[in-house]
């Protein structure tokens, strides 16, 4: 197994992206785009001239590299021929960060149990099947949601990227004071460039005086609909104008050969949310890592 690491700008981004897209368990996350965009800075660990790849962001810190998570970055890791974390992959590593957490894909797994693994939610939806097929998994409660959508006259429209981030921004940043503005403008410059290649979408619920009631960032590759930036504003939580938007993109796209992604979460209300939507569990891994001297362990827990 020849195993390199190589700064971004040392990378053949035709086959690393090839290699991102010809992979079920190759995310939108992990191509040179997205890195390019929201990681500080990052490596990519070569396994067989790209037969295999894993994203590294890190950022440094008194003099010590770490791996840390991007915003806006669910998941990452080994993706490719080879999609269990080994021995030498670690050692690999090692060399280039000792510490750290770094959030692996879906499919990934690990050789050994020795390690600080944490096991995340996220709720993925089939869409191929067709809609008629999908509706029926819908739970009875959502069902009734759905129907008294219907006197409010919804409606669902094409929305401003820029706006659907703003919207996002205003009303939940306050429940995530780890992202900066920084970060928010990071991503509004990497979905101007997706958006030039049918990437990224946004998609607003409006009444019938075109009030908007929410609206929704959502990124697409060949493989899944991301569900990013749903928000929702407080008339249209009386309107279940968030019910109403993602059953529309999923009727939108029934029957493509598309995962949805809900893009978690264990917040036992937005879980509960997801699951009513008929979706299932594709749980990916956290893993935290300290090889630091002792010394320094005392330091960075």
């Amino acid at each position: 197994m020849d195993i390199q690491i190589l700064p971004s700008y040392q990378i053949d981004t035709a086959k690393w992206d090839a290699c991102v897209e010809s992979n079920a368990n190759g995310l939108i996350y992990a191509t040179s785009d997205y890195l390019n965009a929201m990681a500080d800075n990052w490596r990519g660990m070569i396994i067989d001239d790209y037969e295999t790849i894993m994203p590294l962001p890190w950022r440094n810190k008194w003099g010590i590299t770490y791996l840390y998570n991007p915003p806006f970055t669910q998941q990452l890791g080994l993706i490719g021929k080879n999609c269990r974390m080994d021995d030498n992959m670690l050692q690999a590593l090692n060399k280039y960060a000792r510490y750290g957490d770094y959030f692996f894909n879906h499919a990934n797994e690990f050789s050994s149990s020795n390690h600080s693994i944490a096991s995340k939610s996220n709720f993925i939806l089939h869409l191929s099947q067709g809609y008629n097929h999908t509706n029926l998994n819908y739970s009875n409660e959502l069902k009734g949601y759905l129907k008294k959508v219907t006197p409010f006259q919804l409606q669902l429209a094409n929305a401003d990227i820029t706006t659907a981030i703003d919207a996002y921004q205003m009303h939940y940043q306050e429940r995530m004071p780890h992202l900066k503005q920084e970060d928010f403008d990071r991503m509004k410059k990497l979905c101007a460039l997706l958006e030039t290649k049918g990437r990224a979408f946004a998609k607003a619920v409006i009444d019938n005086t075109g009030k908007q009631l929410a609206i929704g960032l959502f990124l697409k590759d060949n493989k899944r609909i991301y569900n990013l930036m749903p928000t929702t504003f407080p008339d249209g939580r009386k309107q279940f104008a968030m019910h109403f938007l993602l059953d529309s993109i999923l009727k939108e796209y029934a029957g493509q050969q598309l995962l949805f992604d809900f893009e978690g979460s264990d917040l036992p209300g937005v879980k509960r949310f997801y699951e009513q939507f008929g979706s299932t569990n594709q749980a990916f891994l956290h893993w935290h890592f300290n090889h630091l001297p002792w010394l320094l362990r005392l330091v960075k827990h």
